[in-house]
């Protein structure tokens, strides 16, 4: 058993869509409550989100954040090279 404290006008509009869809109450909620639940269940992670996002701006590579020491210290030698 379930019991849920809805605001005045959350109430009214179920109410009103009850009467208008000619379904009960607790139909539309068990309904909304499943929904709800499979979609929490398909959300993705923040990094699986921004996979496509991340390691690319700017300089077109997405290993930077592996190769980044190699490619400074191939930069510092091309300076310091003269």
């Amino acid at each position: 058993m379930l019991n849920v404290r809805l605001s005045d006008d959350t109430e009214k509009e179920l109410a009103r869509y009850c009467l208008d869809e000619g379904i009960s109450k607790s139909a539309v909620v068990k309904e909304a409550l499943e929904a709800y639940l499979i979609q929490c269940r398909k959300v993705k992670s923040a990094f699986e989100a921004g996979a496509d996002l991340f390691g690319q701006e700017g300089s077109g590579s997405k290993d930077g954040s592996v190769s980044y020491k190699k490619k400074l210290k191939e930069k510092l030698h091309a300076k310091h090279a003269h």
